[in-house]
């Protein structure tokens, strides 16, 4: 610490790592190396059984990291901008640092600290935050055909692959050091670390949650880029393969930084596929951060009419449509707080298209469950699928036995998560109701709720009715 310097605030929110971290880079320089590492709970955020066990791990590592470099993490409860002051002014610091977001919630909570800061004298110092392009880096020159009605054209990028050219042309900010030592003030408590308990009290996490942390996610992504990464393109689709990444929970909660994996994907030719799935990541960063009132609302609206169909929504829910592959997707859902890509798009299909029910109501079950729960992907992915998004073609329908056949041609996904019909050999597991009568009768697995041809058809009728 040098003999001007007072000590620094870093309020860590989606950043729960030390390597990369531009906020407690910022930190460390404005606190001559003196840093209060500060997480609040904030009881103004969902905090999902899942999502609550894998932060309460994440924090658990993030505390043990910084003890191993001669700090702690420092923990409140309570609204963010106030504790943060309350905490500054316990260690003298005179500046706090926080990365940028694009929730709604983040940003009030950035507005509201702004204010705080103003009003005490504090310096505020916002990052660049969890996407490895900030969103509002990159925006169309004029490209009125890829804006919907009213958007101004330079707002922000709405279609995939113009934004995806400008994304791999663009150099990302550097990375920064992992600080080797930190020194915590004096006169801080540091408070308890929260429990998945604490954070979750009326719920339960899945069975087979990953673990929380950068260490986990450290290790995670080496094992990937490693090896797997060089076949994502032609293994990402098959379910029964299993072989995507899983990185997501770290990225969402910032345990791994999005910058530092990106480059170490770049100028690798066989990683672009992998690449192109940071930047979409990215581009609905970008898109809720434009609008953010499309976490709730129709980006693209009067593309369909949205039934009601409690039952309907029930069995989707449950993994008891008949239709295996979405079933074994739901049940997936439920015991890992994860979804294989591929799947999340044949059962958001299944349930917007086949069954008609609004896709906010899907989300709001993922939001949930997942424990990759972000906003932006979450709510930009269903409104894709939905047809009411970023897609160029909205009317697309998933055929969930057609999906299932090509892409789980053994049936060992839909036999690992659908044990009433893991005695069905082959492809027959994704048309049991096929199956010889005194067969189909033993396995106790419904009949698909809705026949495939008959609900496209009324698809079909109700978007043509909504386009009136």
């Amino acid at each position: 610490m040098t003999a001007t310097a007072a000590p620094a605030v870093w309020l860590a929110t989606r950043d729960l790592r030390l390597h990369d971290n531009p906020a407690l880079g910022a930190a460390m320089a404005a606190g001559g190396g003196v840093v209060v590492p500060l997480f609040v709970v904030d009881p103004a955020i969902p905090k999902p059984a899942n999502r609550a066990a894998f932060l309460a791990g994440s924090l658990a590592g993030l505390d043990a990291s910084l003890r191993e470099r001669g700090a702690a993490l420092v923990v409140r409860e309570g609204d963010p901008a106030v504790e943060a002051l309350r905490v500054a002014a316990d260690a003298g610091a005179r500046t706090i640092c926080i990365a940028s977001d694009v929730t709604a919630l983040a940003r009030a909570r950035v507005e509201r600290l702004e204010r705080a800061c103003v009003g005490a004298g504090v310096r505020l110092v916002v990052t660049e935050g969890a996407t490895v392009l900030p969103p509002g880096a990159l925006a169309p020159d004029t490209a009125p055909s890829e804006l919907a009605a009213g958007a101004s054209p330079r707002e922000c990028y709405q279609v995939f692959t113009p934004y995806w050219r400008r994304w791999a042309a663009t150099s990302p900010r550097p990375v920064v050091p992992t600080p080797e030592r930190l020194a915590l003030p004096g006169g801080v408590a540091t408070g308890r670390l929260p429990t998945a308990a604490d954070l979750a009290p009326e719920g339960s996490p899945a069975p087979l949650l990953p673990p929380g942390g950068e260490a986990a996610a450290v290790e995670r992504a080496r094992l990937w880029l490693a090896g797997p990464v060089a076949g994502y393109d032609t293994t990402r689709d098959d379910l029964s393969l299993d072989a995507t990444s899983r990185l997501s929970p770290y990225l969402h909660l910032g345990c791994l930084s999005a910058v530092a994996l990106a480059g170490r994907l770049a100028g690798r030719p066989e990683c672009e596929p992998y690449l192109r799935q940071l930047c979409w990541r990215d581009f609905y960063a970008q898109l809720l951060a434009a609008r953010p009132e499309i976490a709730r609302e129709d980006f693209r609206p009067q593309r369909a009419h949205w039934l009601d169909d409690a039952q309907g929504l029930e069995a989707w829910q449950a993994g008891l449509t008949g239709y295996p592959v979405v079933d074994a997707a739901m049940r997936q859902l439920l015991a890992e707080g994860f979804v294989h890509n591929r799947a999340r798009m044949v059962v958001a299909s299944f349930l917007t298209k086949h069954l008609g029910i609004d896709w906010r109501e899907g989300a709001r079950h993922y939001s949930e469950h997942l424990v990759d729960g972000d906003v932006a992907a979450n709510s930009g992915n269903w409104q894709w699928v939905a047809g009411t998004g970023a897609d160029t073609k909205p009317h697309r329908v998933f055929n969930p036995t057609l999906q299932g056949q090509r892409y789980d041609r053994s049936g060992g996904y839909v036999r690992r998560w659908v044990p009433e019909l893991a005695g069905v050999a082959g492809a027959a597991v994704h048309e049991p109701w096929k199956l010889p009568f005194a067969v189909r009768a033993g396995l106790d697995y419904p009949l698909p709720i809705v026949d495939h041809d008959d609900a496209v058809a009324r698809y079909r009728i109700r978007t043509a009715a909504a386009a009136k």
